[in-house]
């Protein structure tokens, strides 16, 4: 039998919440689980651990874990497992609604019913994430002098996704970036199951006069969709968004704003990106 998408994807709890009660010694806040995918790259684990001890600079005495989705340990239901019985919030370290955000951690969520987990929203679109960019691209060279030009472009390189919501989430950090940029064109491109791919976006701008082109790198540590779309670019490409500051505060502001949704403490809950 057919279902329809909203017959699966998670629901927001309706019912009123009860007011927060303050964290206190015997009270402590909720862990911060981050969930990253996973890679086979050595240097995606090693930049997502940095980034966890920034998060951790910023928020002393929050308790701040890490669980994969695969690829890499520890995976997220073992995580989970060593919090029976405690409060945690997961926040995906993943830039939109994709299968891993509204599928992946739900399940994963359900299979741990000893642990009061809440999830919240992927990291994009946002404009802490859009500054992250912003700032990756300062670094590989851009130039605010190419701020309004009509030689200069940005392509946006993603993983892809094949759930029109991710590519919904793509397009409008794709824009958001443009505007930081001053109204250069940003050009959402693909490395997987989407397109156009970043070197067809390369090509496609270049015959539109656009020959100063950057690629951002829209993907959170590196990785082999990471290296394919910096090999593609024209120049050096943005690395990966990994450590930069700002990544530390997103992921704290996820983490807060699902601890202060209506939804109760022992609901798991998919919040709407903002």
């Amino acid at each position: 039998m057919h279902r329809t998408r909203s017959s699966t994807a998670p629901r927001l709890p309706t019912a009123p919440a009860t007011p927060p009660q303050p964290f206190t010694a015997e009270r402590p806040p909720p862990t911060l689980l981050v969930v990253a995918h996973g890679s086979r790259d050595p240097q995606a684990l090693r930049t997502v651990l940095a980034l966890l001890d920034r998060v951790r600079d910023l928020r002393p005495g929050l308790d701040v874990r890490l669980g994969h989705i695969e690829l890499n340990r520890p995976l997220l239901p073992d995580t989970l497992d060593g919090l029976r019985g405690a409060d945690a919030v997961l926040v995906p370290l993943l830039l939109g609604r994709g299968h891993h955000v509204k599928h992946d951690l739900p399940a994963a969520a359900a299979a741990a019913p000893d642990v009061r987990a809440r999830i919240a929203a992927p990291l994009g679109p946002h404009p802490l994430l859009v500054e992250a960019l912003y700032g990756r691209l300062l670094e590989a060279g851009w130039d605010r002098a190419d701020e309004g030009s009509r030689r200069a472009a940005v392509v946006l390189a993603a993983a892809g996704s094949r759930d029109p919501d991710s590519a919904q989430d793509t397009r409008r950090t794709a824009r958001m970036l443009a505007e930081r940029l001053g109204g250069v064109p940003v050009v959402p491109a693909y490395a997987s199951a989407a397109t156009p791919t970043v070197p067809a976006a390369l090509r496609a701008l270049a015959a539109r006069g656009r020959h100063r082109t950057f690629v951002a790198s829209y993907f959170t540590a590196p990785g082999r969709f990471a290296s394919a779309a910096a090999g593609a670019a024209p120049r050096t490409a943005a690395v990966p968004l990994g450590a930069h500051p700002t990544m530390a505060r997103l992921l704290l502001h996820r983490y807060d704003q699902a601890l202060s949704a209506t939804a109760p403490a022992e609901a798991v809950s998919l919040l709407a990106s903002a």
